[in-house]
């Protein structure tokens, strides 16, 4: 994997005959297939009763791997308990809000916190280790599989014990504890530790927020301690070269942290065709699967080289879910998507479909007859298509263009509807503002940054951050400083690091930045529905909040609102700040308010001089120390024109193209600049 692009897939040998083993790794390396992923559900295979170790099963796969000359990426089992361990040790398994025990029978039904269960998963990990990291096939090692999916919120009396732990380590004393959740409201006050759990069934099931925001917190450390545990083990036998990674990136946990504490980089597992779905389909969602770039561009947050782990490649469906097949030539599509935004390892999920159990209906690249079909033949033709583009591998996914978000705010916007759904709001806007605009961007979480992370941009917008501590204002205020352009949208800096709100004029802490005071702010009534502002000559319809602003010092009004009962308040502001401006926009950002922003910061479709594509099309850049790679990606499944202004290098072809040409439904191009 490493200096190269390279292709896998998902492979359970448990679930096939012996007889089988050998002619399936031949296909797959005929394919162009050169990696398998193993082992993520097979814990009973290594330790089919407790303390007892046959490793016989994956001894003898792995002789079959080593002969074709396959390269395996070996897992840790710990995601599926075995069925012994969850009778015997009850203790293990996660419970529901209202203290309902989860069975056995499913998936990630365990609990991070259970003494025994780490236990006995150090047991497992260092049990694997020893005996297969040595192997020569095995490059690297998955941990768990997709932690905090399905379920991410944890009840378990262990968690209670464990929650108590990480508050008092983190506060010290209930007097802090009570000053910091605001438990005088209501007679919440605590006096004793014993009497703080986990968040519990009340009318209604609402709790305290600020314990909430603490409880997600508590759960991400949880996640974050026990994916360590099983990294610290694997270290001591992974051979030198070989990568430790997990896949997903789920609810209520800091995957930036787990990254830099437990792995080499992340994977993600990218299924752009959850929008077809059935019960999913919304014909009003005009991004479908070209969401997945959002996604994506979370996971380049991350690791800005990374992998997927499954990729999209069969109807994704279950016994409760259906789905249809992947349309011709959008496997491709997803692929280039992946990789277009840092991926220099695409594992599609999975060989074959399996024939039992809960996922028989989630399609892999072949069907259950096993023979060869259409999306084989498509797989086999991506991967003659990355022959051609190895010199991408490492070059960087390249903008000038950031969105900054947090785990705290997201954290709390999911106990603050007030939060939430201006952030929802305003970065699905950012996003498709960006994508229709053809004007790539990144995300920046702040909690991993500092001022010189910043630096390289030329506009970030940091929508709705409802949490702002001075620290991170500080990383704002150095980067406006040096010339950078902020952007803010409402509701921002109106809550302490506890979630409590602060009684400073707002914007709070950053008020010297913006140089705006809100002495009112509403959410906009829904007998109203949308207020006006105009911006210049361009009339900016908001909707759902209107901070009302107004300027500070030398700040300037650009834009005032035009109806309601505050017409000609402030509705933006901008504040030159030493070398720097910075924006206050009132409201959320749409995808029409985002785009007007991006085009009058003089951000938008930074590569019209090279290209001009419609809307429909993502374009996408990776560039290195001397080469800069473009893709053209075609999401319509209707035939789409670009037109091309200089000469540019089709690296399928090798040819050099100009002019108008055509592109066919999902077709991909990748272009040398």
């Amino acid at each position: 994997m490493k200096n190269c692009i390279s292709l896998g897939v998902c492979y359970y040998p448990e679930h096939w005959q012996e007889s089988e083993w050998k002619s399936d790794l031949q296909r797959m390396l005929a394919n162009g297939i050169t990696t398998i992923r193993i082992a993520e559900f097979a814990w009973s295979l290594i330790e089919r009763e407790e303390g007892v170790f046959d490793y016989s099963f994956f001894d003898h796969f792995l002789d079959v791997a080593e002969g074709c000359g396959m390269k395996v990426i070996f897992c840790t089992p710990t995601a599926t308990p075995p069925a012994w361990l969850t009778k015997k040790y009850p203790e293990v398994l996660n419970a529901t809000m209202e203290g309902v025990v989860y069975q056995h029978g499913f998936r990630r039904h365990y609990n991070y916190n259970s003494p025994k269960y780490q236990e006995l998963t150090k047991r497992i990990v260092e049990k694997s280790a020893a005996h297969y990291a040595s192997r020569p096939c095995i490059i690297g090692w998955q941990i768990d599989n997709e932690f905090n999916c399905e379920v991410a919120e944890f009840y378990s009396e262990s968690d209670t014990n464990a929650f108590r732990s990480f508050l008092k380590n983190k506060y010290g004393t209930l007097d802090a504890l009570n000053n910091a959740w605001g438990t005088v409201f209501w007679n919440q006050t605590y006096t004793a530790w014993d009497e703080v759990d986990v968040p519990r069934a009340t009318p209604t099931n609402r709790v305290n927020p600020h314990r909430k925001l603490d409880f997600y917190r508590f759960i991400s450390d949880s996640v974050c301690r026990y994916a360590k545990m099983q990294s610290d083990i694997l270290r001591k036998y992974i051979k030198p070269g070989d990568f430790i990674t997990t896949n997903g990136i789920f609810g209520n946990l800091d995957s930036h942290r787990m990254t830099e504490e437990s792995l080499d980089f992340i994977m993600y597992d990218s299924y752009p065709n959850f929008p077809y779905c059935f019960a999913l389909f919304c014909e009003e969602d005009n991004t479908k699967d070209r969401g997945w770039s959002k996604h994506l561009s979370e996971v380049r947050s991350i690791s800005p080289i990374f992998g997927i782990m499954e990729q999209q490649s069969g109807a994704n469906g279950s016994m409760e879910m259906m789905a249809p097949v992947p349309k011709p030539g959008q496997i491709t599509l997803w692929t280039m998507q992946s990789i277009a935004h840092g991926a220099d390892f695409v594992s599609y999920f999975r060989w074959r479909t399996a024939t039992m159990g809960t996922e028989m209906y989630w399609h892999g690249i072949l069907d259950y007859s096993g023979r060869d079909n259409r999306r084989l033949a498509e797989i086999r033709d991506i991967s003659q298509k990355l022959e051609k583009m190895q010199p991408l591998a490492g070059c960087r996914y390249e903008t000038r263009v950031a969105v900054l978000r947090d785990y705290d705010n997201i954290w709390n916007g999911q106990a603050d509807v007030w939060q939430k759904t201006l952030d929802e709001t305003s970065i699905w806007g950012l996003f498709e503002a960006c994508q229709r605009s053809h004007t790539p961007y990144d995300y920046l979480y702040i909690n991993n940054c500092s001022p010189a992370d910043l630096d390289k941009y030329d506009v970030i917008f940091y929508p709705h951050a409802a949490i702002l501590t001075e620290e991170r204002a500080q990383i704002l205020r150095a980067y406006v400083k040096q010339g950078g352009i902020l952007v803010f949208g409402c509701r921002t800096a109106y809550k302490d690091i506890h979630g409590i709100c602060v009684t400073d004029r707002l914007p709070g802490l950053v008020s010297d930045l913006t140089g705006t005071d809100i002495p009112e702010y509403t959410a906009i009534s829904p007998d109203i529905g949308s207020v006006t502002a105009k911006w210049g000559d361009t009339s900016l319809t908001t909707t759902l909040f209107n901070d009302q602003l107004q300027p500070l010092g030398d700040a300037e009004i650009l834009a005032v609102y035009e109806e309601g009962y505050y017409k000609g308040a402030g509705a933006l502001t901008c504040h030159t700040y030493r070398k720097g401006k910075t924006y206050y926009w009132g409201s959320v950002f749409t995808s029409e308010i985002a785009r007007v922003f991006l085009e009058k910061l003089g951000v938008a479709d930074p590569y019209s001089d090279i290209i001009e594509t419609p809307e429909s099309i993502e374009l996408a850049v990776r560039s290195g120390e001397d080469k800069k790679y473009l893709f053209v990606l075609n999401y319509s499944r209707e035939p789409q024109e670009i037109k091309i202004k200089k000469n540019l290098r089709n690296v399928y072809t090798g040819r050099e193209e100009n002019g108008t040409l055509t592109l066919s439904a999902y077709e991909t191009r990748v272009y040398m600049v």
